[in-house]
């Protein structure tokens, strides 16, 4: 099972929000994701009760500096992957642009393992130290691969 959510249109994330996705054809169906379209966090749920379930969870944009009457400051920018709120340093992307505006793109991946048939959410977090950041072409990917 795969399933996968955009949000193609430019989007200004403010330190400490989450990225916003969309619903789209490749959306789960079969209610092991639950998510509104529009907002930024995903709860996965096991697809069993006798086992642990793994999903591979791949995000990639392309991120910049926000302009600065948007509350962009210039410096690194950075987005992380969060578990049930925490952050997941192992599933964290930092750029260093030369100019507002300038666009890099990003990617992440990593596990999220439950147990059993147990929830987690998870979301993608501007982490960049105050400023806020423009997102383009944000796409995200939940693949159950045990």
């Amino acid at each position: 099972m795969a399933a996968e959510y955009s949000y193609i249109p430019s989007q200004i994330v403010a330190e400490d929000a989450n990225v916003a996705f969309m619903d789209g054809d490749r959306a789960c169906r079969k209610g092991f994701i639950d998510h509104r379209s529009g907002s930024g966090v995903f709860t996965l749920k096991g697809a069993n009760n006798a086992c642990r379930t793994i999903y591979r969870v791949t995000f990639d944009a392309n991120i910049a500096v926000a302009p600065a009457a948007d509350g962009g400051v210039l410096g690194p920018v950075s987005v992380a992957l969060t578990e049930n709120g925490e952050l997941l340093g192992n599933a964290t992307a930092i750029v260093t642009p030369a100019a507002i505006g300038d666009l890099f793109n990003v990617s992440i991946t990593t596990f999220v393992v439950l147990s059993g048939c147990c929830c987690k959410t998870v979301a993608v977090r501007n982490v960049s130290d105050g400023t806020a950041i423009d997102v383009t072409n944000a796409n995200i990917i939940f693949e159950r691969v045990a």
